[in-house]
């Protein structure tokens, strides 16, 4: 026996406008359909109709994660400040936590993502690696404070989140657990109706090694990334990477200066000396914890600042400022070339190869130099890929051109090896009685997210749309305004309960036709049942709401016909 949802009894309120501070289609909807209410800036109240839906995505998620082996467990939300200042996580997430006292003063946070805890679970219940591999996971609340909440459940301050944990003795072993984390992602994202990519990304503040993302394409994606026409390449664009091709410069003449008045930026260089701007090498000036680094790249492209922070952290990366120059004479501002620079270390993406040659600042006011030569007339300490991915950029796997694209992150996951298992010195007793140290893998689904995913998906002009497997009701039964139709539309709807069909019915008295009909689009249930102008022959009509085919059925068809699907 499935659930029959009466309207006239439920709590749900559509609204015919958008609301005034939605920009995104799914926030739009799920706010007019009657999905979620805000509450406060990125924190929403999940309605009737939009925790069924939440909770139809738990339980596909719970289904997969159970079935490749891992233990369900709920750790609290509220967490001591000491793992995480252990782990030094406590001061990389900034202004992201959540902190807060209690009243003798000890601290805590309001759990973003939980390694550290887990890692110390492990280490209270497990001790030889008779116990292992194990994989837990949990479906939580988590918390970021985020500087600019929006979009709707999107990116909230407050959301759902499903984050597991694979813990083996093995590299082997780990590689194992990713690979079936892997594979149940695969089928959960399948089984939600999500079109996503698996693409190449960076690990962040999570840390570790292998990273992987699933990202569902969409207008209101804020995540970046690429993809390749040709193979089957696909990566975050701060994963993507460009192969340090050095060439011969053994050709180019010696360093010339250049008088170069009043030309302070790319732009008026290349325009005052008649050339591409890539001929032309910027350098950006940053301070690394407090110290000064120049980032060179060619000079028609952007120094990606995310990017560049990923590679160095946990160092904090900043924009130096018009102080930082005092009493620097290797630094003339505007005019900076990374030859003759004093006790600053020079980072360069690899486009600024060995043997290539450039027009760069002379040091001089007013001055640049040409033929200046990396690796002749300059040394680079490091290179590392950090200018922003520009569409047409080559693939790395294949050469061909990339494209851009938007999509939502829906799920990441992580082989994180043993960077908590050494802060908390996570060991077991091994094969040959002695201490070994504890692998980790760490994979998160956003589930309130994905709600956001799918409404971006599979929306129309109408409303929602949702796939069955998560859809709030099978079918939704509209009773076209007669007493003999909502009598119809109420005894059907109870023979379908009776065969398993989970029911939406709108039997609200005094609401017209028009608006019924108006508020199953909206509300975007797959098929939608009316009893109308021939109810009193027993004849319904179905229509599916994705493609919009209609035909009529009587009621035995009907309740054979969905109860089949």
């Amino acid at each position: 026996m499935a659930q029959v949802q009466r309207m006239s009894r439920l709590m749900v309120k559509t609204l015919r406008d958008d609301p005034a501070d939605a920009e995104t289609l799914s926030h739009k909807l799920l706010v007019r359909a009657g999905y979620v209410r805000r509450n406060s800036a990125g924190i929403w109240t999940w309605l009737p109709l939009g925790k069924k839906v939440l909770d139809n995505i738990s339980r596909v998620v719970r289904e997969e994660m159970d079935a490749i082996g891992a233990q369900e467990v709920l750790l609290p939300a509220l967490l001591p400040k000491e793992p995480y200042e252990a782990s030094a996580r406590w001061e990389e997430y900034g202004d992201l936590l959540f902190r807060l006292k209690d009243r003798k003063g000890g601290e805590y946070l309001l759990g973003p993502t939980h390694e550290e805890i887990f890692t110390l679970v492990v280490k209270d219940q497990v001790a030889s690696y008779k116990d292992l591999p194990v994989m837990l996971y949990q479906i939580q609340t988590k918390y970021r404070d985020e500087a600019r909440p929006r979009s709707g459940v999107l990116r909230g301050r407050e959301f759902q989140m499903k984050d597991s944990y694979s813990f083996d003795t093995t590299d082997e072993g780990l590689a194992e657990s990713y690979a079936l984390h892997r594979a149940a992602y695969q089928k959960i994202f399948a089984r939600l109706g999500l079109d996503y990519r698996i693409v190449s990304a960076v690990s962040g503040a999570m840390g570790g090694s292998a990273s992987e993302e699933f990202l569902a394409p969409a207008a209101a994606g804020e995540d970046t990334f690429v993809d390749c026409p040709s193979c089957d390449y696909a990566a975050n664009t701060e994963a993507v990477t460009f192969a340090l091709k050095p060439v011969d410069g053994s050709g180019v003449g010696p360093v010339e200066e250049l008088d170069t008045p009043d030309t302070p930026t790319i732009e008026t260089l290349a325009e005052h000396l008649g050339v591409p701007a890539s001929a032309t090498l910027k350098n950006l000036l940053v301070k690394v914890d407090g110290e000064i680094v120049a980032v060179g790249v060619p000079g028609n492209r952007e120094v990606d600042l995310g990017k560049l922070g990923e590679h160095l952290a946990p160092a904090v990366v900043e924009l130096v400022t018009a102080e930082d120059f005092e009493g620097r004479g290797d630094l003339v501002r505007g005019y900076v070339g990374p030859q003759g620079l004093e006790k600053v270390r020079y980072i360069a993406d690899p486009r600024v190869a060995p043997g290539t040659a450039w027009i760069t600042g002379a040091n001089k006011v007013n001055t640049h130099a040409k033929n200046v030569v990396a690796g002749r007339d300059f040394e680079v300490d490091d290179y590392l890929d950090v200018v922003v991915v520009e569409e047409g950029d080559p693939c790395p796997k294949c050469g061909t051109g990339l494209k851009l694209d938007r999509a939502i992150e829906i799920g990441h996951i992580f082989q994180l090896g043993r960077k908590y298992a050494d802060t908390f010195q996570l060991d077991v007793l091994g094969r040959q009685g002695k201490p070994v140290r504890v692998t980790m893998g760490s994979y998160g689904i956003g589930v309130s997210r994905a709600v956001a995913a799918l409404a971006e998906q599979s929306a129309d002009e109408q409303g929602l749309c949702w796939p069955k497997e998560i859809a709030p009701a099978d079918v939704h039964v509209v009773a076209a305004g007669k007493a003999l139709q909502t009598e119809l539309a109420l005894d059907v709807s109870e023979k379908l309960g009776a065969a398993g069909v989970r029911v939406l019915v709108d039997d609200r008295a005094g609401v017209s036709p028009g608006v019924k009909f108006t508020d199953a689009e909206l509300i975007g249930v797959p098929k939608i049942l009316v009893a109308g102008r021939r109810s009193a022959e027993g004849v319904l009509e179905l229509k599916d709401r994705r493609t919009g085919e209609r035909e009529e059925l009587t009621v035995d068809e009907a309740i054979a016909r969905l109860a089949a699907e």
